[in-house]
């Protein structure tokens, strides 16, 4: 594998854990590994990244780029390839990622290849038809805009001998401006980041089950709320609680299915958890073939009595 270059994510000023998962995956493809970190006051993070697996980082600090703008942030990435010598650039699969790797790719008339997981005997790995099937995709002269699955690897552990150099990006072309970011009300921890998620499905019942009895099981475990395709469907919660391929993919210490039977589109997006519990009363529901713990029984029992000994536990 030839130059790699990883491009980071910051968020409220500080650089998201994929970004070092990124890092970790760089180190899998085995070529010489550099980053590029994007964003206005960035430079205590950017140094922080090539201690920490980004080897040479390019900051690129502008106050034109202190938000995010895809036609900011695809130049930046284009002056940073011309920079380093890149022959694949790294991309976290996150809403940004997917709007800027497509751009940047066709900019430099390589291949792209989205939602990737792993990579093994030179072919990145990445699931198709809703993780029914993996994909093995190999590409012509090895040249590629790679995005990767968030939650795939573990984040880079150790350090490395890097450094920052400042990188300039001309911006003044640019078409479209940032004007403001909305956010929905969002209660608890990102998904992205817990590192225990207690998810329910329809199986719970109503919207108002979700805050009697899966919220107060999060909470005393001081983790985040997760739900199934079907219950965001119905409308009982935004879309930001969704786990699955449609949603988020996540890969806690702990997660908890609650009357989750276990579409495929679902284990998409959980089965990477390290430790995952199942609580269903139906025996042959799919989410116990992947469960450490499978527990048939009614959840309306099960968890307001875990959630009561959590706490008196706690004192």
């Amino acid at each position: 594998m030839g130059n790699i270059l990883i491009v980071t994510e910051i968020k409220d000023g500080t650089i998201r854990e994929a970004s070092y998962e990124l890092a970790a995956f760089a180190q899998k493809l085995g070529g010489d590994v550099k980053s590029l970190v994007i964003g206005s006051g960035i430079a205590g993070e950017a140094e922080s990244f090539a201690k920490k697996g980004g080897g040479t980082v390019y900051v690129a600090d502008d106050a034109s780029l202190a938000n995010y703008n895809v036609e900011g942030y695809a130049a930046a990435i284009r002056a940073a390839v011309d920079a380093s010598g890149a022959d694949v650039v790294l991309v976290s699969n996150t809403p940004s990622g997917w709007d800027v790797a497509p751009r940047v790719a066709a900019g430099l008339d390589v291949a792209l290849v989205s939602d990737v997981f792993d990579f093994q005997d030179g072919a990145y790995i990445r699931r198709v038809f809703n993780g029914k099937l993996n994909a093995r995709v190999k590409v012509p002269g090895d040249k590629a805009v790679v995005t990767v699955q968030p939650g795939a690897l573990p984040a880079f552990e150790g350090s490395t001998d890097g450094g920052t150099e400042s990188l300039s990006v001309d911006t003044s072309g640019a078409r479209s401006v940032f004007v403001e970011t909305k956010l929905a009300e969002s209660k608890g921890v990102d998904l992205s980041a817990a590192e225990v998620i207690i998810s329910g499905g329809r199986g719970v019942g109503d919207p108002e089950k979700f805050k009697e009895v899966i919220q107060p099981l999060a909470d005393v475990l001081g983790g985040a709320m997760g739900a199934s395709r079907p219950v965001v469907d119905a409308g009982w919660l935004p879309h930001e609680y969704q786990v699955g391929s449609s949603g988020q993919v996540v890969a806690p210490k702990l997660y908890v299915a609650a009357g989750i039977s276990g579409a495929i589109q679902h284990l998409v997006g959980m089965k990477g958890s390290n430790f995952i519990i199942a609580i269903n009363k139906d025996a042959d529901a799919p989410i116990f073939e992947v469960a450490q713990i499978g527990v048939v029984a009614d959840l309306f029992e099960i968890i307001p009595a875990l959630t009561a000994a959590l706490q008196e536990a706690k004192g």
